[in-house]
């Protein structure tokens, strides 16, 4: 069983890491998405490319390996610790990719495809809380912390405290510190909205 544990978590951890930003971008020969903007992988700074269709294809990528991870994992029926621990270890692959020398995106594509794995009406609380912020306010970054934070309370009305729910709070507490950046933005008043180019957003 620990093996199995170990095992199953490595593999997660490694479907996590891979950069669908930087992956993308070089397929359809844009620039590395490193190199421009926030300097983040992640769906919002492909954006700033000009390509919609790159920033679709990594925010697909991005949410299916989460996603993947944990349903492969429920499929072979690895049990609510390893599910828990298989959840946590791709969303932290996608946050310190091995493959770009343990950095990485902000991880909130990575945390719904496990949200949604976990249980649909947990993803889709979350997705309406995260909507709801952005619609209002037009600030992605902001809609992603204020789901952050919802994203427990989901998990613990859908599925109750366990193991699960502590994944949850991780990967909660890393997507909060990981918009460190946005959030001084957000009190100063300098955070860009969509739709705006003066500033740079997450």
């Amino acid at each position: 069983m620990v093996m199995t544990a170990a095992l199953a978590t490595v593999l997660a951890y490694l479907a996590g890491s891979v950069p669908f930003a930087v992956v993308v971008s070089r397929a359809m020969g844009l620039p590395d998405p490193r190199s421009y903007g926030s300097g983040n992988p992640g769906t919002t700074n492909v954006l700033r490319s000009g390509s919609k269709l790159a920033a679709l294809l990594t925010l697909v990528g991005d949410a299916l390996k989460g996603w993947a991870a944990v349903a492969i994992a429920q499929y072979l029926g690895l049990g609510a610790v390893v599910i828990a621990l298989v959840a946590l270890a791709a969303f932290l692959g996608h946050v310190f990719s091995v493959w770009l020398r343990f950095n990485g995106g902000k991880g909130v594509a990575t945390a719904a495809g496990v949200l949604f794995a976990l249980d649909w009406r947990i993803g889709l609380s979350v997705l309406a809380v995260w909507l709801g912020v952005v619609v209002a306010t037009r600030y992605s970054s902001l809609g992603a912390l204020v789901a952050s934070c919802a994203a427990p309370v989901a998990v613990w009305h859908f599925a109750g405290a366990g193991p699960v729910l502590w994944a949850c709070l991780a990967m909660s507490a890393v997507l909060v510190w990981r918009h460190g950046a946005n959030i001084g933005k957000l009190l100063r008043g300098e955070e860009s909205r969509i739709g705006e180019k003066k500033k740079e957003a997450a």
